[in-house]
C-alpha cells in the first residue's frame, strides 16, 4: 500500500511526556488518541531505579514528581491497559526515536510484551504532508486554544495535523 493510499485511514497515535531530555529519563505520561478521536491518558507511577529529573521538562509539561507520586498509575497496570486497548493494532509516534526507548523502557519494567506495534510517524506521512507539517500544526493548535505538552492533547494535535495534511495533499 502507497504512502498516499495510506493517508485516508486514520491513524492512532501515542504520545509520551518524560522527565527529562537525556538517556537517564524515563516516561512520566502516556496518551494515546483512537482513530474515532477518543483520548486516553494515564500518569505513570516511576519505578524505584527511575530518578533522573529534569526541571527544565517539568517547566514545559507542568506534571511535578509529586503529582506522580500521588496520582500515578503503577507501571504494570498502564502496560496492560496499553496491551488490552491497543492489541494487534499499530500506533504511530511522532517522536519515534525517543518514545519507542521510553515504551520499551515501560514494558520491560512491567515485566510484560507489548502486543501492539510502535511504528514512526513518518512512515506513513508523505512528502508533501511534511512539506506542510509545521504551518497545518500551528494551526490546529490555534484554532482549538490549546496547551501542547500533554501526552493527550499531543497525540489529538498530531492525529489531526495528520488528517489535516492528507486532506491538502
Amino acid at each position: 500500500m502507497s504512502k498516499k493510499s495510506q493517508n485516508h485511514k486514520i491513524p492512532i497515535i501515542l504520545d509520551l511526556e518524560s522527565s527529562g531530555f537525556d538517556p537517564e529519563s524515563y516516561p512520566i505520561e502516556v496518551g494515546i488518541c483512537l482513530p474515532s478521536g477518543k483520548r486516553v491518558s494515564s500518569l505513570i507511577y516511576p519505578a524505584e531505579s527511575w530518578v533522573h529529573w529534569d526541571d527544565m521538562a517539568e517547566k514545559i509539561h507542568h506534571i511535578t514528581n509529586e503529582k506522580l507520586l500521588q496520582h500515578g498509575k503503577p507501571i504494570a497496570k498502564v502496560a496492560k491497559s496499553l496491551n488490552k486497548l491497543l492489541t494487534h493494532h499499530t500506533a504511530f509516534a511522532e517522536s519515534w526515536v525517543v518514545e519507542r526507548p521510553w515504551m520499551e523502557m515501560l514494558f520491560a519494567e512491567a515485566g510484560q510484551e507489548m502486543s501492539f506495534q510502535l511504528k514512526s510517524l513518518d512512515s506513513i506521512t508523505s512528502d508533501e504532508q511534511k512539506a506542510i507539517w509545521e504551518e497545518v500544526n500551528t494551526e490546529v493548535v490555534a484554532r482549538n486554544n490549546l496547551q501542547r505538552h500533554r501526552a493527550s492533547t499531543d497525540a489529538w494535535i498530531i492525529q489531526q495535523t495528520f488528517i489535516q495534511t492528507a486532506k491538502q495533499t
